[in-house]
């Protein structure tokens, strides 16, 4: 399918996945959705209600390190806090990208109740899940984590295999301790098997209109994705610019973003306040 077909097709997938929260005649009449990266949306059925884009702070996120990262404690705080200040409510943080006292610290200046805090783990088993579960919250200093996500899944069986430490996070939830839970994935596999898991209530998924970095081509992780939305999950995108690679064709990135009628919400790493801002300007000019 060529993209501009493919384009005109996701458009009109739109309308029925907002005919839920939309005003039908507004939506029908203009024939034009607008969007902002303050949108207020719902990530599934997990009563969580956060900002359309989230403050990625994990570009090229390895070994307790990242872009953001590199910007320092302040400099880091002082971007989120930014990006508070215009409205985006969701900060998206890892063990991996060694940014949770970056978040911390703009959780400081912040109301806690009004930020949706995503991290991930690359526990395995349930003893050092339940460590890693203790030890995020004391480095975020929060009492809670709204979304904790099982990082980088890549077998096709882990829904079984990696079971215990599931439970782990399930019990972590029982007590208050984490709000919603669920994984991002690394092969189609292990995304075919997220999307049917009663288990995952929000799948961190990469997606983008070139196939780059993602677990297979744009239609098949779409289809994916949409039995996975079917189901109530929520859903979340990520390498929505191809880690760099669509750097040059943002606005073509966040068109195909937003044309596909699937993601509640998806992260973007800025590395600066002017890329913030240019990254908040672009949603906002979208229309689909």
């Amino acid at each position: 399918m060529r993209r501009r077909d493919f384009l005109k097709t996701t458009a009109l997938g739109v309308g029925a996945a907002y005919a839920g929260t939309q005003p039908l005649g507004k939506l029908f009449a203009t024939g034009v959705e607008r969007f902002s990266a303050a949108d207020l949306v719902a990530i599934g059925k997990t009563g969580i209600h956060t900002s359309r884009l989230a403050c990625g702070t994990g570009t090229v996120g390895v070994n307790h390190s990242s872009h953001q990262s590199a910007l320092g404690i302040q400099g880091l705080s002082d971007l989120l806090w930014r990006g508070y200040d215009q409205g985006l409510r969701f900060f998206d943080t890892a063990d991996s990208y060694g940014t949770h006292r970056h978040v911390a610290a703009a959780l400081k200046r912040v109301a806690r109740e009004k930020v949706t805090v995503m991290t991930k783990s690359w526990a395995r088993e349930p003893k050092q899940m339940r460590a890693d579960i203790d030890r995020f919250r004391q480095e975020l200093d929060t009492d809670y984590i709204d979304l904790l996500m099982m990082h980088c899944m890549q077998e096709g069986d882990w829904t079984e295999r990696f079971r215990p430490a599931m439970d782990a996070i399930s019990e972590a939830q029982e007590k208050g301790l984490i709000r919603a839970h669920g994984c991002s994935c690394h092969t189609i596999e292990a995304l075919r098997a997220a999307a049917q898991s009663p288990w995952v209530q929000v799948l961190l998924s990469r997606i983008n209109p070139i196939g780059s970095h993602m677990d297979a081509s744009p239609d098949t992780v779409r289809a994916t994705l949409a039995e996975a939305r079917s189901s109530g999950k929520g859903i979340i995108g990520m390498k929505i610019l191809g880690e760099g690679d669509l750097r040059n064709r943002q606005d073509e990135a966040l068109q195909f973003a937003l044309s596909l009628g699937i993601l509640d919400a998806f992260t973007i790493g800025a590395e600066n306040a002017k890329e913030q801002a240019d990254l908040i300007r672009r949603i906002a000019a979208v229309k689909v």
